[in-house]
């Protein structure tokens, strides 16, 4: 696509899909995880390991729905967007310089929300899960690929 903006290198892009994707896939488990613990007590959810790996204490804490629905209703949706970037970016789309900055924005919040998240579960419910471990991981990926990018190179428009 020509015009105004800026193309992401291919290397940066194809990080972005794959984080978005792995996020996404994340979410999704999580979000599935959590209705099925909501309709069945008893249900004990594929990331439920040990009492260290658990993630039904995770699922079950009043941090794991912040805004007063389950969190991972909020990766659903913000991966969903990394994603649809991710993909544009790597078919070489010219995004102008609003759109990577925002996405700087949205990386920011999620790294905010993913850093109180992980002292909750690792110091208040002393409960890991490997799913939320996962959104952990690739959003400081996020961080790392996309923000020497936006914000170094992308023009003010």
């Amino acid at each position: 696509m020509s015009g105004h903006g800026v193309a992401m290198p291919r290397w940066r892009a194809a990080v972005v899909t794959v984080a978005g994707l792995i996020g996404l896939a994340a979410a999704l488990v999580l979000s599935i995880e959590k209705y099925q613990l909501l309709v069945n007590p008893f249900y004990r959810p594929s990331c439920s390991v040990n009492e260290k790996v658990n993630c039904t204490a995770v699922m079950q804490s009043e941090q794991s729905a912040l805004l007063g629905f389950p969190n991972p209703y909020l990766g659903l949706i913000g991966f969903a967007i990394v994603l649809t970037i991710g993909v544009a970016a790597l078919a070489g789309t010219r995004f102008p310089g609003w759109i990577w900055k925002g996405l700087s924005l949205g990386i920011l919040a999620g790294l905010a929300l993913v850093a109180w998240l992980a002292y909750q579960s690792i110091v208040v419910i002393e409960a890991l899960c490997p799913y939320c471990m996962a959104v952990w991981v690739v959003t400081i990926v996020l961080a790392a690929v996309v923000w020497p990018f936006a914000l170094r190179r992308s023009p003010s428009r």
